[in-house]
């Protein structure tokens, strides 16, 4: 009976230590440092926030009670590739050799 008290133990303790890295680290969309991104979340003042340490960008965004720190960072993610995305039609619209490169790789 003693073995499976400790294995059982054993096996909580691994899951409590591993959940928290796995939620709240994640790589950075401007440095892509990995697991330099850390998310918090304040529920009191409805703020949810991603940062990152080694560049320090910086995402906020409105958080609720069901808000998880993956949903920030997956929120900042996506405003990151709607701003390339708006950035790239309006800056890339006067150059033709952009446009003509573009139809040379979808080509290949």
């Amino acid at each position: 009976m003693g073995k499976r008290k400790s294995r059982v133990s054993k096996m909580i303790a691994t899951a409590k230590k591993a959940a928290p890295k796995l939620e709240t680290a994640f790589s950075c969309p401007f440095c892509d440092h990995g697991g330099a991104v850390e998310c918090s979340i304040d529920i009191k003042h409805m703020i949810a926030e991603a940062s990152c340490f080694v560049c320090q960008a910086r995402y906020s965004t409105t958080a609720h009670a069901l808000t998880e720190p993956i949903d920030v960072y997956s929120e900042w993610i996506d405003q990151c590739e709607l701003a390339k995305a708006a950035a790239a039609a309006g800056d890339d619209d006067d150059d033709h050799h952009h446009h003509h490169h573009r139809k040379t790789k979808r080509r290949s």
